[in-house]
């Protein structure tokens, strides 16, 4: 990639173009659990939120109705930082002169000007639009005048609260190597290679980082083999994509004997999610929003077709390995990731831990730079989504920048095909893989109460 390429895809504050394009997508701003007193006391009787996204400083706040807020930060009087705000229950009132402000920018008082000032009719701070779906807030950041495109019904969206779950983390690079890892259907065979197996009878479905650990659907001669046996024995993926309504869907065929291979089917939905399986009844989709430019929150959506989840169990597994309000990982470049050489020897391919297999893409994404030189990469064959992706991402920019159609979910003439999407990590014929990890992924369809009721 040229230098002026890597520039334009990666630089994102306002203004910038690509910046811009990211602002027609909805953003995940925080996660809804970060206004929960018994994880933060600072929100019993204050819940107020300073948040950056896209080099974009906002204030995230709930009236007294329980309707969200997002404003920018300074107050359109004199500049002042309304993070700081009095929350008075119908809105953020300004400590410096008082000015008060509601959920949707409308200036309420100005308790310093003249009586019968009408000052405030003709002042309003920008606000955005705001909807909380699946445990997080999410905030459409486009042009002021135009319309936010309709949140897509995706599964991770649309489950009961009973069947999902979010949590999220900070990562210092860049927005697009985040997501350029998540999408590369290569790198579990190595950067997530455990050099033994466990088995799948100890490992709870809510594990931390144990998503490689458990069974892929199907079995070989009557076994069935855990994800983390096929990644290490079968290293050399054939990958192949084909665009979607909302992206791409990747396809990874592993081949294993003459008669089977394994097949595992992920999505990559523009601009910077993905959907993987993390088990047959359960899905991860990850989301990857700049903070700035060389800082990144993932935010994670799990979604389960089959039972109920434990989501205080699941919560307290990952928090071990975060340090909140700020939902930083304790692992980084200051302590070398929590890198043990031998480790690296006897346990696992890189040596950071077999608990959080987030801190393994943390290190591919952080280790880069904050933000990569693309400049000084050799790219082959295994790296054929990396390149259709960025291919997408530079058409993309340059539509925004001429006021064309774009792709995925900021078309709203797509939005009647953003559902699903559907993923799967199983065992197959050869000849049949198609067939059959359709019908897998329409089986799981089919057993999920929440969804089978919803489609009916």
């Amino acid at each position: 990639m040229k230098a002026e390429q890597n520039e334009l895809v990666t630089r994102v504050g306002p203004g910038t173009a690509c910046g811009n394009l990211l602002r027609q997508y909805w953003q995940p701003v925080a996660l809804v659990d970060e206004f929960n007193p018994a994880l933060d006391p600072r929100m019993t009787d204050r819940p107020v939120k300073a948040v950056q996204i896209m080099g974009q400083h906002m204030v995230l706040f709930k009236d007294g109705a329980g309707q969200w807020g997002l404003l920018d930060r300074d107050c359109p009087h004199r500049g002042a930082d309304l993070a700081f705000g009095r929350h008075e229950g119908d809105g953020l009132r300004c400590p410096f002169h008082g000015w008060k402000f509601a959920v949707d920018g409308r200036c309420l008082e100005t308790p310093a000007e003249p009586t019968g000032s009408k000052l405030c009719e003709r002042v309003r701070q920008r606000s955005y639009p705001v909807q909380e779906h699946c445990g997080a807030v999410f905030a459409w950041l486009g042009p002021e005048s135009a319309t936010p495109p309709p949140f897509p019904a995706f599964d991770c969206f649309t489950a009961p609260a009973s069947h999902t779950f979010a949590f999220k983390g900070l990562w210092n690079a860049n927005w697009l190597q985040a997501f350029e890892v998540g999408i590369d259907p290569a790198h579990p065979s190595f950067l997530h290679r455990f050099l033994q197996d466990e088995a799948l009878d100890t490992i709870g479905s809510n594990a931390a980082g144990k998503q490689f650990r458990s069974a892929s659907a199907g079995a070989v001669d009557g076994e069935r083999w855990p994800m983390t046996r096929i990644m290490r024995e079968f290293a050399q993926p054939e990958i192949s994509f084909e665009a979607t309504p909302w992206g791409m869907q990747l396809t990874a065929l592993r081949p294993m004997t003459e008669a089977l291979t394994h097949v595992r089917v992920t999505n990559a939905i523009f601009p910077a999610t993905f959907v993987i399986p993390l088990s047959e009844t359960m899905t991860i989709t990850q989301m990857h929003v700049p903070v700035d430019d060389e800082h990144t929150y993932w935010y994670t959506f799990f979604t389960s077709f089959g039972c109920p989840l434990d989501r205080e169990a699941m919560r307290a597994q990952r928090q071990q390995f975060i340090t909140l309000p700020d939902y930083i990982p304790k692992a980084g470049r200051h302590n070398h990731w929590g890198f043990n050489p031998e480790e690296q020897r006897s346990t696992t391919f890189l040596g950071m831990g077999e608990e959080d297999i987030n801190v393994h893409d943390q290190w591919a994404v952080e280790s880069m730079g904050a933000i990569q030189d693309r400049t000084r990469e050799h790219l082959g064959t295994s790296d054929k989504v990396i390149m259709a992706n960025r291919r997408m991402l530079l058409k993309a920019i340059e539509a925004a920048q001429t006021g064309a159609a774009l792709p995925g979910v900021a078309d709203p003439a797509q939005a009647p095909h953003m559902h699903g999407p559907d993923t799967v990590d199983g065992v197959a014929p050869v000849g049949e893989w198609v067939a059959w990890w359709r019908a897998q992924a329409q089986a799981k369809r089919e057993k999920a109460p929440w969804l089978h009721n919803a489609e009916a």
